[in-house]
């Protein structure tokens, strides 16, 4: 999967955490995208069956699109916490946690997260 298409299926399951139902306009809103933007990579995702679209609109994670934001909100919590037990400030560990989530492998991840539980953190 795109990195991409990752993003928004961690801003789904984000904004699905806050218990409102997810719409197409709530994820552009979350994102600062364009609701065409928006709308045509819902339509890529509900047909490569990561999400559900009801008559509503109201859009769901699938197990696998659940699967994939959690494993990708997971990666974004803990590398955003890392970098700023590191001294770096918040703003600046959030942007670089969202970028190096999509690339960082499960390997390097793995290694990352037991560093931390040994050393301090979590």
């Amino acid at each position: 999967m795109q990195e991409s298409g990752e993003m928004y299926l961690e801003t789904i399951l984000v904004l699905s955490k806050k218990g409102a139902p997810v719409r197409s306009l709530d994820v552009a809103n979350q994102l600062g995208f364009s609701k065409p933007s928006v709308s045509r990579a819902m339509a890529i995702l509900k047909k490569g069956e990561f999400i559900k679209i009801d008559g509503q609109g109201y859009i769901t994670l699938t197990p696998e699109g659940s699967k994939i934001a959690k494993k990708i909100y997971e990666r974004h919590v803990v590398i955003s916490e890392l970098l700023m037990e590191l001294g770096v400030d918040m703003k600046t560990a959030e942007e670089d946690a969202c970028r190096i989530e999509h690339v960082i492998s499960d390997k390097t991840f793995k290694a990352l997260k037991k560093h931390r539980k040994e050393y301090g953190g979590g």
